[in-house]
């Protein structure tokens, strides 16, 4: 009797000590497990959807830049919504802490440039980047259009077109494609194909063969 009330008495001890243990450790982990299972999920899914898109749209050689000019896309940012422009609506929303001075210059705040990971506290070193350049829309079939359209390509803060980044990374991206220029965080790649790709799609602007296969390649980061 006192070795079967003992070792009942072992099993209790256990049984109790995992119901206080094991709840313990799922508050532990489970909400950073959960977090990033979520956002895993969320990164294929995003990969998936921009992979059909892709398949969707028109391969061709890239059209001649004879005619461009920024003027023909971007006289100016246009204006948004009260005193602001485009440029400083994406500045404002992509800021932390902004705070902006009586004309809708954003005077004070913190942006986070997604290309290169720098965090900048300063207006000056900060651009708004048009993730499909204007000169590479222009390439793309954006001389077809009409100059409305290509005024509302420019401006749009609808779709991902507009992200506000590091004045370094911009110069250093100029008016390049996937093919001859990806951000300099590899974690941002997929991200940003899949940005292009949702731009292009809804302008319908085609891709090249050697811009897609770039694109493809960025997707596998997802």
């Amino acid at each position: 009797m006192g070795q079967i009330s003992i070792g009942l008495r072992r099993a209790v001890c256990v049984a109790v000590l995992a119901l206080v243990v094991l709840p313990i450790t799922a508050v532990l982990t489970a909400p950073g497990a959960a977090a990033e299972t979520r956002k895993r999920s969320q990164a294929q899914a995003a990969a998936a959807s921009a992979r059909r898109m892709l398949t969707q749209l028109k391969v061709a050689g890239a059209l001649s830049i004879r005619g461009y000019s920024r003027k023909r896309f971007q006289p100016r940012w246009e204006h948004h919504k009260g005193k602001c422009n485009t440029r400083e609506a994406a500045l404002a929303r992509d800021a932390r802490k902004v705070r902006k001075n009586a004309a809708c210059r954003p005077v004070k705040g913190t942006w986070y440039s997604p290309y290169d990971g720098k965090v900048l506290k300063s207006e000056r070193h900060v651009d708004v980047d048009h993730v499909v350049p204007l000169a590479y829309a222009w390439r793309s079939g954006a001389k077809r259009w009409s100059q409305a359209k290509r005024r509302a390509f420019a401006n749009d803060l609808t779709r991902p077109e507009l992200v506000t980044v590091s004045h370094s990374a911009n110069i250093a991206k100029g008016g390049q494609g996937p093919q001859s220029w990806r951000p300099q965080r590899r974690a941002y790649w997929c991200r940003y194909a899949t940005s292009w790709i949702t731009v292009k799609r809804h302008y319908r602007l085609f891709v090249t063969r050697d811009e897609r296969v770039a694109l493809l390649n960025m997707l596998r980061t997802c």
